[in-house]
């Protein structure tokens, strides 16, 4: 005779679906892997292929957990499974970051999201600018091959699909100016103080 209660049925599907979704990521069945991250600027969405992290995303941006699993179905594949344990990683770096104990992530980054080109260059050139360091859009341009293309640089910036780790929020404005930011100004003021830019 058990002495727990019966589970209720709601509780043993969501334990079902959990068992499941375990199983598929680690025998592979599953082409992205996803979690909610708890973090100081509100939970993030982050999620990753074999390749590595492919997207970050604050959850009250755009549509939500579902916006973005709904983006990643249609631009990757729709065997997407919640698996927390394949993001410990980037949750364990987020984690140190914002606690100031890291100051450069270490984490694979999948770029499929950007194609060859002007973009990808301006994404990557701005994921080389050290912690505690920032640069103009017109400098990023410039590093990407197209000096005069720093409109078309802030474009590639507000498409970021991996911010914080891919850290546009180290872009500025020519004159000093914050610019833009995919999560807000207050959340690019705040990853600007995590980092000592702004007092």
């Amino acid at each position: 005779m058990s002495l727990h209660p019966p589970e209720p049925e709601a509780g043993r599907a969501a334990a079902l679906a959990a068992r499941m979704a375990a199983r598929a990521a680690e025998e592979g069945l599953a082409d992205v892997a996803y979690a909610t991250i708890d973090s100081p600027l509100g939970r993030l969405v982050a999620a990753g292929t074999r390749r590595g992290l492919v997207r970050l995303a604050y959850e009250d941006s755009g549509d939500g957990v579902d916006g973005v699993l709904d983006g990643l179905a249609r631009s990757i594949s729709p065997r997407i499974v919640e698996a927390p344990a394949r993001l410990d990683e980037a949750r364990r770096e987020l984690d140190e970051y914002f606690a100031g104990r890291r100051t450069d992530f270490e984490l694979a980054v999948d770029w499929r999201f950007v194609r060859e080109g002007f973009a990808r260059r301006v994404l990557q050139a701005t994921a080389r600018i050290p912690f505690g360091r920032t640069s103009t859009y017109r400098e990023i341009a410039g590093r990407a091959g197209s000096p005069r293309g720093f409109r078309a640089a802030g474009n590639a910036l507000g498409a970021n699909m991996i911010p914080i780790v891919v850290p546009c929020h180290r872009v500025l404005a020519s004159g000093g100016g914050l610019g833009g930011y995919t999560g807000g100004l207050a959340r690019k003021e705040h990853l600007l103080h995590v980092e000592g830019v702004l007092a």
